[in-house]
């Protein structure tokens, strides 16, 4: 099932997603799972797989922006300044979609989110699949809706099994959080999901900072207030809270996993301890993977100490607020 990227191995992706089926391909960002953006049938497919809500849009991944036409019905000058500057990277712009966009994937809104990803593997399948006669392919993270994001070929193969027709391994990715997605259909630009492109770094290409998100934004990707989820109770905490709570832990047999940052694994502790990387890089490209490992320790409850604030670390704490999210 996981196969290496050779030409071999990408060329019957391509075939079997221009078959119907579905297949899981790494991006610079997260591992995606993919269908034929254009056929019903493998996009029910890929919304039962995941268990996706219907009205829960998912983003198109397309091989050049000569396709954006066929996708988006206008592109306001700002977005293809971004696209410019971004593409293919790690950024997905939501455009006023065009006539013959699916419902399927749009959640029934008149929306659609593109992007171009920038991962070689990613770039081959698609313009393989483009040869064979495809257009864009829908692809949202590789996991069961709501829960954590695969950052690696193997965190797929767990996740689906044999569900997937393929699974191209391009090792773990380079970003390892999602990525950033801004909204292009009104007059001014507004983040919907903070990612792996800063707020600074759109700031610069659009002469301003972006607007935050309104109420009335159109719904997009990963942007619920629980996602990212392990399915063991998380908490996140910060450092002096996580110190007392560290210090009251007296209950025989209770199993406790952490994820810290700044703190050391005091003696007497008995659980599990990971040691986050210190910059937010690394934190980052570790984040999925790490929660993964203390979710399959089956813990009473994991333990994230919380972060530094600052602009480099705004997408890192947006997904660990929701993963820990409670009602």
């Amino acid at each position: 099932m996981i196969s290496a990227p050779t030409t071999e191995a990408i060329a019957l992706a391509a075939k079997a997603l221009r078959d119907g089926k579905l297949v899981a391909f790494p991006t610079e960002t997260v591992y995606g799972l993919g269908a034929d953006a254009r056929n019903p049938a493998a996009l029910r497919r890929l919304y039962d797989a995941k268990r996706r809500p219907g009205e829960h849009p998912v983003i198109v991944h397309l091989s050049s922006t000569s396709a954006l036409p066929r996708w988006a019905r206008t592109v306001p000058a700002f977005a293809r300044a971004l696209a410019d500057a971004f593409w293919p990277g790690p950024l997905t712009l939501i455009l006023p979609r065009a006539g013959d966009v699916s419902d399927l994937l749009t959640g029934g809104q008149d929306s659609i989110g593109v992007r171009i990803p920038a991962h070689p593997v990613a770039q081959t399948l698609l313009a393989r699949f483009v040869e064979l006669g495809g257009d864009g392919v829908a692809a949202p993270s590789a996991n069961r809706f709501g829960r954590i994001s695969a950052t690696t070929a193997a965190h797929v193969a767990d996740e689906f099994g044999s569900e997937v027709a393929a699974i191209l391994d391009g090792g773990p990715c380079d970003h390892g959080i999602e990525s950033t997605i801004v909204d292009c259909t009104r007059d001014e630009p507004s983040v919907l999901r903070y990612g792996a492109i800063s707020v600074g770094e759109l700031a610069r290409v659009l002469g301003a900072p972006p607007r935050a998100a309104s109420v009335d934004a159109p719904r997009a990707s990963g942007t619920l207030a629980s996602h990212y989820a392990p399915q063991t109770s998380s908490r996140l905490l910060h450092r002096d809270a996580l110190l007392y709570a560290l210090a009251q832990l007296g209950r025989p047999g209770s199993h406790i996993a952490v994820l810290a940052h700044s703190i050391t694994q005091p003696p007497e502790f008995e659980g599990t301890w990971f040691d986050a990387p210190i910059d937010s890089a690394g934190y980052a490209h570790q984040l999925y993977a790490n929660l993964r490992a203390l979710d399959a320790r089956q813990a009473d409850e994991i333990w994230i100490e919380t972060p530094p604030d600052g602009p480099d670390w705004t997408a890192i704490n947006d997904r660990l607020r929701r993963a820990t999210y409670r009602n």
